[in-house]
């Protein structure tokens, strides 16, 4: 197999195996990007959970301090707005404002996954594509006095390259794409655990002071009825 046999295999699928190997680098591009992401962002979140949650109680210098050390990560973001919102830090308040924020980390962590995906779906039908011209190149060839039928096979061997190229990448870009998919379902599991510690580290109990001063303000106006 040289440079001439693919160029010819190229030719007679129409021109659709360079299409596919665009495919093949974008989705090899995507992989190798959102893996080293994840992974980064993965070990570096196993860190911050497994710190913050040794401590006792979480102090806003000590918050301050793991806000700096996470960088970029999106842990960092939940934690800044523990830190941004001191004075709303009761439970109930706090759970709401965390999980806002997660909502808005998670775009971040299957950006661009959406381009894998259709990788995935168009290679075979790209490849059934190649092969269905490929397969009109080969039978024209019936219509020639001098064909041989050797040849009529061969065209037909050559084209089914396309859907075998196709099928290739769509089964290598699958099991990527699930890979990552699990990674960004522990990720948000991952945050979810840090807001879970933020709480119970940082919150306040709800205030019930003030129903337990009305009680002997009832007493003494009934004392003095």
């Amino acid at each position: 197999m040289n440079i001439q046999y693919i160029t010819n295999l190229a030719a007679n699928s129409g021109g659709t195996l360079y299409l596919m190997a665009i495919l093949l680098l974008v989705g090899l591009t995507v992989i190798v990007e959102r893996t080293w992401y994840l992974y980064n962002v993965m070990a570096g979140g196993k860190a911050v959970n497994e710190r913050i949650a040794k401590l006792p109680r979480l102090r806003t210098d000590l918050l301050a301090q793991e806000i700096e050390q996470a960088g970029h990560l999106p842990h960092a973001e939940l934690m800044n707005m523990v830190l941004s919102h001191p004075d709303q830090n009761e439970r109930e308040m706090l759970s709401g404002r965390l999980e806002e924020t997660i909502m808005h980390e998670i775009p971040k962590l299957d950006k661009s996954l959406w381009i894998l995906d259709t990788v995935v779906t168009l290679a075979p039908l790209l490849g059934l594509f190649g092969t269905i011209i490929g397969m009109f190149n080969a039978f024209s060839g019936l219509g020639n006095s001098g064909a041989a039928p050797v040849q009529v096979t061969g065209g037909v061997a050559e084209a089914l390259v396309a859907t075998a190229s196709g099928l290739f990448i769509a089964m290598t870009g699958l099991i990527f794409l699930n890979n990552l998919n699990n990674r960004i379902r522990l990720m948000v599991h991952q945050l979810e655990t840090l807001k879970q510690i933020l709480i119970n580290r940082y919150a306040q109990p709800c205030n019930q002071t003030g129903n337990r001063a009305d009680t002997p303000t009832i007493a003494l106006a009934r004392t003095g009825s």
